[in-house]
């Protein structure tokens, strides 16, 4: 089976009121990309994935009148994709949706969300998602409330050979600065974020483990916004977001590759342009970890970026709708189950 995680930007602006394709010239939210190309381009990308099943970060929103899932969902009937049926858990207010659209011929899929419900005092341990998080980050005696504007999908699956496992989507915060002008106000921006972001991966990390003693294989993908060499705070902290959920017993050999020490290179997963500077800004953002008991499944990673991979590259058509549909390149793991 063949399982990708993409993040794809302002997915959201590409579908109308009604959750149909606005297929036109009009901005898409990617500088200089119309609505109709991005479309175009990511209908070329889904369909070169051929996925049995693709976590999708930032997909379309769920709201008042919009339903994410029935979007994805107009998506790939216009594209004519197999991965046909789409199931996001907590919608959010962010616009960005954490969604799954997948193949209901090679696996079924439930949202089973875990943990206990919290009110707005919170709850330790591991909570359910949508709830919050009771944790003393900085150890001074008070206990920080965190939440996620992002709630994690968490989701019991089947596949059509009968192997069953714990497959959770997830974006964690940004560590940005977003909306601060001055030194002062982002250096508090960065390092408040930061811990926050600590603070999800966590409790995300709990729920791992709790599935891992319930003896449930977990796969756990999405855009977990933290990679090395990102900002200047990675050392006040100690460990990183992606080091505190790979622990001693989930594996991505590109995250392992990435936290190797003095790593001069390693994959990328997105492409930033840096305004005012004329270049790009390359990053590890986007992971998929599997526990150590799918080793045996004899899984293989594939960073569909561009100018990293080889196959990409080559294929003119695909390399450009790769440029064009995000900022983000899809990662995929092919595994046996």
């Amino acid at each position: 089976m063949r399982f990708a995680t993409y993040n794809v930007e302002w997915f959201a602006n590409l579908f109308d009121q009604s959750d149909d394709l606005i297929m036109d010239e009009g901005p898409s939210g990617r500088e200089g990309v119309s609505r109709a190309d991005q479309t175009e381009a990511l209908g070329k990308v889904f369909t070169a994935l051929d996925a049995d099943a693709i976590m999708v970060i930032e997909a379309p929103n769920t709201g008042k009148h919009q339903n994410g899932m029935r979007a994805l969902e107009h998506f790939a009937k216009a594209f004519d994709l197999r991965q046909r049926r789409a199931l996001i858990g907590f919608a959010n207010e962010t616009h960005q949706e954490i969604a799954l659209l997948y193949d209901p011929d090679a696996l079924s899929v439930r949202h089973d969300p875990q943990g206990e419900e919290t009110g707005r005092k919170g709850g330790v341990g591991a909570p359910r998602f949508d709830g919050v998080f009771r944790i003393d980050l900085d150890n001074d005696g008070n206990e920080d409330l965190v939440t996620f504007s992002k709630p994690p999908l968490e989701l019991a699956v089947k596949t059509a050979a009968g192997t069953q496992l714990r497959l959770i989507g997830a974006h964690l915060k940004s560590k940005a600065p977003h909306g601060e002008s001055t030194p002062e106000g982002m250096m508090r921006a960065s390092i408040a974020n930061r811990r926050k972001q600590l603070a999800q991966a966590i409790w995300l990390r709990r729920r791992i483990d709790a599935c891992r003693n319930a003896g449930m294989p977990v796969i756990l993908m999405g855009d977990l916004n933290d990679g090395p060499g990102l900002d200047e705070f990675e050392d006040l902290f100690g460990r990183s977001s992606v080091e505190i959920l790979l622990g001693d017993d989930m594996v991505d050999p590109n995250a392992h590759r990435a936290l190797q020490p003095h790593a001069q290179s390693f994959p990328t997963t997105s492409r930033f342009f840096l305004p005012g500077q004329g270049r790009y800004l390359h990053a590890l953002l986007d992971y998929i970890m599997v526990s150590q008991d799918l080793m045996s499944r004899r899984p293989a990673w594939r960073i569909w970026h561009p100018f990293e991979d080889e196959t990409c590259y080559a294929m003119v058509e695909l390399r450009e709708a790769l440029l064009t549909a995000s900022d983000h390149f899809p990662v995929t793991l092919e595994i046996e189950i």
